[in-house]
């Protein structure tokens, strides 16, 4: 009789293990974010420039490094403020620096949350739905990375659900990283381009992306992105329906 409630502490365990740190990890969010998140804002940082521009010259890589630290915590808790990041850093590191940083940050972060959502969550979605996602996950498993591809490509879907809808599926994580890493290349460095094109940050935090592109020209990258986006999805549909009709003849 003593056997089973050892049994129920045992699976009970984990469970409150997983509450625990997500409440921990809330928490420190929240202090982190009420405590440094006006002074990290543009409007702040455009009045510091000159004082930014010459910590840089005297510690590059210092800077670098915690630039790199910053990023991967914004992006891998899912805070908001990863695009005006993106945009700063472009202009405060100029184009490939920037683009070096944020594109191994970001996928670092993002895998970061990945592992988070599936820890914290996966168990427990798949005790309540697991029936029903069997063939999801399944299926998943299969083109789970063309998907993962496909996301990344077009801008419409958040950052952060993408990385936490990942993390509740089968898919491994080396997977995610990678294809991550190559599909937010085209997004990172458009980014780049825009941030690292503004003369001043107090321009950037006035008018954000409008400061390099028009809104005219942000409709056609929209635009371009979703087709390129989209691309895969209709190469993918042309190769099944070719190998059918081969198949049938």
């Amino acid at each position: 009789m003593s056997s089973k409630p050892i049994a129920n502490q045992n699976q009970a365990k984990p469970v409150w293990l997983k509450l625990a740190i997500f409440a921990i990890l809330a928490i420190i969010v929240g202090v982190v974010y009420w405590q440094f998140g006006s002074q990290l804002t543009l409007e702040n940082l455009a009045k510091q420039e000159a004082s930014l521009r010459e910590y840089q010259a005297q510690h590059p890589v210092l800077v670098f490094g915690i630039a790199f630290a910053i990023y991967v915590a914004v992006t891998g808790m899912s805070l908001p403020g990863a695009a005006a990041l993106s945009l700063t850093y472009a202009w405060y590191f100029g184009f490939t620096e920037a683009f070096i940083l944020v594109s191994f940050a970001s996928t670092l972060g993002a895998t970061v949350a990945f592992l988070l959502s599936r820890y914290l969550f996966r168990d427990a979605i798949m005790n309540r739905f697991g029936n029903r996602l069997a063939n999801f996950n399944e299926s998943l498993e299969r083109e789970g990375p063309f998907y993962l591809f496909t996301l990344r490509l077009i801008p419409a879907v958040p950052f952060f659900v993408v990385n936490a809808v990942m993390g509740l599926t089968p898919l491994k994580t080396w997977k995610y990283w990678w294809i991550s890493q190559i599909g937010m290349l085209p997004g990172t460095a458009v980014y780049m381009y825009a941030g690292s094109s503004v003369p001043d940050l107090g321009t950037l935090a006035d008018k954000g992306v409008n400061a390099a592109f028009s809104p005219a020209q942000m409709t056609q990258i929209f635009v371009a992105f979703v087709l390129l986006g989209t691309f895969p999805l209709i190469a993918r549909w042309g190769i099944k329906l070719f190998k059918k009709n081969s198949q049938d003849q």
